[in-house]
């Protein structure tokens, strides 16, 4: 076994790797571009080298400072990770010539299944099921149809050239097959210059599904199971689970075994997945193989109590698998949302900065599950010597690279956290990780918390009835407020009263009160609920404490009780307690950047922001005149943190609507910001190279 290994990657990744090395015993290395100086990697790894300047291109992309890294600190062996160098053949294979053991699959597995066309080559020779069609172009209609039935309807005809929804055609039966031939092929010529058309099987209503698979260097290949992958936008996953609530268990196997002929015809060894997809009648199709642990590996880990991490260095150090397939077993339902920093009020736009506060739910599930080896759960004794908080599965797990007051930058991608629950069947995970997500605390940059809950509170979700399209089609205008139901909105105002009544009652018994001035506590009380528009709503609420107790009370909202129990201190943002008789967790906090009296509630990914007052200040307040925010319509504005890598336009310049102003970058994305009306530029308010804030004016029109 190594005695040191080197991680060649940053953030979450990394924390996750070297919390597995620590529980073998194993030296971890780290190593660090100039932005990730103070990153919890850099702090958790036993050594830490710094590779290069922020870029990933001067850093975590340059094999010869990773080698070179190795070598100055004798480190046996490289984890890459995912993304950044895992999947590059050239640097597996520098690796192995320069002596240094790559904790992966050897550089042939990897150039194999780099390179699409020849990787799909592959799998039919192994037996995998391909997306049957025609990759050689068609020259007739007829010759279309022909071709379209030996497939069986539907098909998709597509323009060799096409792009952006152009020259493409689902045909499902021979007289669309003819028309769609014909127009596509029209279309192509006249949009691409390039009429070539080819024909392939449709799928209808697709899934995303994924089987995890690990080898050793002795021939041996198992599958560990799939993980759903449906639920995605712009096709990056939102949310995996293990095992998928549509597959049967005769297509589990026959994928299963698919994966594995493929990896054995590639020699493969390490961790890996076979990307499927399949359709409403549970075909399936081979789209890719990911020649590296996938992000979406925890799931996997809760249902099967393996540790794949631990997997990977044991293979990679010539052990065999220490369990056979039908060892493998299917524990439980687990689910993984991925918590990136971007704002889901704000067309999902990166949101960079500071974490003034990052306090995710408590944890209890050890990263990895149980030691392979034992093939029973590490004791306990070990998991608190490493500082874990863990029992056993069944529970919460969050993996981060990130912790409190640390930086996101804007070179990299927007993962903060990955938060995981384990439940015995899959509508306990569901409610578990809507627990989990109310208790997560992220402040000084956006998340997209409200947004999954969205998801995880859509009734589609909840019985298991997508496919790929579900997000394009139940958020096509984008994600707003009102896309957050909540079984019980009244709860968020009943609760507001609630904590300002606590805190009126903590006030009142303070000595050294002027007689006559004494705080009233009341029953009482009038919540405003605040608008942007001055389109407040009013509800008036009455408080009965029980007994004085200042941590129990029932709270009437349109004639409607909320029996609220909740020993959590005030300055506490996570309120914990029970409504009703059942357990809930919710966040409060006092003050908002407009109103430094208002109480901001959020619960299930709905939040309001409020003043609790009493009923004759509600009937003041309502005469108080809107002041409506600044007209910035003459201004661009920076929507994001981000670099400023381009002005497109010059002072004087006449700008017509929907031409193209400036360039921002930030987390590996090209942002073009384009004018929302004709005009003439007054000043430019930003250089390039500049570090922009939100809203940050950038040109000024006059």
């Amino acid at each position: 076994m190594f005695k040191k290994i080197l991680i060649a990657n940053r953030g979450e990744i990394a924390c996750r790797v070297i919390t597995t090395a620590r529980k073998m015993g194993i030296k971890t290395v780290a190593v660090y571009s100039e932005a990730d100086a103070n990153a919890r990697h850099v702090s958790l790894a036993d050594e830490a080298v710094c590779i290069g300047a922020a870029p990933s291109r001067e850093s975590y992309l340059v094999a010869d400072k990773i080698i070179a890294a190795c070598k100055s600190t004798g480190a046996e062996a490289v984890h890459p990770g995912y993304g950044f160098l895992s999947e590059n053949s050239g640097f597996a294979k520098r690796v192995e010539e320069e002596g240094i053991v790559f904790i992966g699959p050897k550089h042939h597995s990897i150039a194999a299944m780099g390179d699409k066309i020849e990787s799909k080559k592959l799998a039919g020779k192994a037996g995998v099921n391909c997306i049957p069609g025609v990759n050689d172009a068609i020259d007739t209609p007829e010759q279309a149809v022909g071709i379209a039935k030996g497939i069986g309807y539907p098909v998709m005809i597509k323009a060799s050239a096409g792009g952006g929804g152009k020259g493409l055609r689902v045909a499902f039966n021979d007289k669309e097959a003819l028309e769609g031939f014909t127009s596509c092929k029209n279309e192509a010529r006249n949009s691409f210059g390039d009429d070539r058309v080819f024909i392939e099987k449709f799928v209808e209503e697709p899934r995303h599904i994924e089987i995890q698979l690990v080898g050793d260097s002795f021939g041996n290949v198992i599958y560990l199971n799939e993980r759903e992958c449906s639920i995605q936008r712009r096709h990056q996953k939102v949310i995996e689970e293990a095992p998928s609530p549509f597959i049967s268990d005769a297509t589990r196997k026959a994928m299963g075994e698919q994966a594995v002929a493929l990896a054995k015809a590639v020699k493969y060894q390490s961790a890996g997945t076979v990307e499927f997809v399949v359709g409403k009648d549970q075909s399936f199709y081979f789209l890719e193989m990911n020649t590296r642990l996938q992000v979406e590996h925890p799931v996997t880990e809760c249902i099967t109590g393996l540790d794949l991490v631990e997997l990977m260095i044991r293979v990679a150090a010539g052990e065999k698998l220490p369990l056979t397939q039908a060892e493998v077993k299917r524990d439980g339902w687990a689910i993984e949302c991925r918590i990136n920093a971007e704002d889901p009020f704000r067309n999902f736009l990166p949101s960079t900065g500071r974490l003034v506060r990052f306090g995710p739910p408590a944890t209890t599930m050890f990263a990895g599950g149980a030691c392979t080896v034992q093939a029973e759960p590490i004791e306990a004794s070990l998991r608190q010597a490493q500082g874990e908080r863990a029992s056993d599965l069944f529970g919460v797990r969050v993996d981060t690279g990130v912790m409190d007051g640390g930086e996101i930058p804007m070179f990299y991608d927007s993962m903060i956290a990955k938060l995981i629950v384990h439940g015995k069947d899959r509508t306990e995970a569901i409610a578990k990780m809507r627990e989990a997500l109310n208790s997560f605390v992220i402040r000084g940059v956006s998340s997209n918390i409200p947004f999954q809950a969205a998801l995880l509170a859509h009734p589609k979700f909840s019985s298991g009835e997508f496919n790929t399209g579900f997000i394009a089609e139940h958020y096509s205008k984008g994600f707003a407020a009102e896309d957050v139901p909540h079984d019980h909105p009244n709860f968020l105002i009943a609760l507001a009263a609630f904590v300002r009544r606590k805190s009126r009652a903590r006030t009142s018994g303070m000595s050294g009160q002027l007689a006559g001035y004494n705080v009233n506590v009341g029953q009482q009380y009038a919540v405003v609920v605040l608008d942007k528009a001055g389109n407040h709503t009013y509800k008036q609420v009455h408080v009965d404490d029980a007994l004085g107790r200042s941590w129990e009370a029932t709270v009437t909202v349109d004639d409607k009780p909320y029996a609220i129990v909740s020993h959590s201190r005030l300055n506490d943002i996570v309120i914990e307690g029970t409504l009703n008789g059942k357990t809930f967790a919710a966040q409060v906090e006092r003050g908002t950047q407009k109103n430094p009296l208002a109480l901001r509630v959020q619960h299930n990914g709905s939040q309001i922001e409020c003043l609790v007052m009493s009923p004759r200040m509600a009937e003041l307040h309502q005469l108080m005149p809107h002041k409506a925010p600044p007209d910035m319509s003459r201004y661009v504005l920076s929507p994001m943190p981000g670099l400023l890598v381009d002005v497109a336009v010059t002072v004087g310049q006449k700008v017509q609507a929907g031409e193209r102003v400036a360039v921002i970058e930030a987390m590996k994305m090209e942002n073009v910001l384009f004018a929302t009306a004709d005009g003439v530029v007054g000043k430019v308010l930003a250089a390039k190279g500049e570090s922009l804030s939100v809203d940050q004016a950038i040109v000024e029109f006059v």
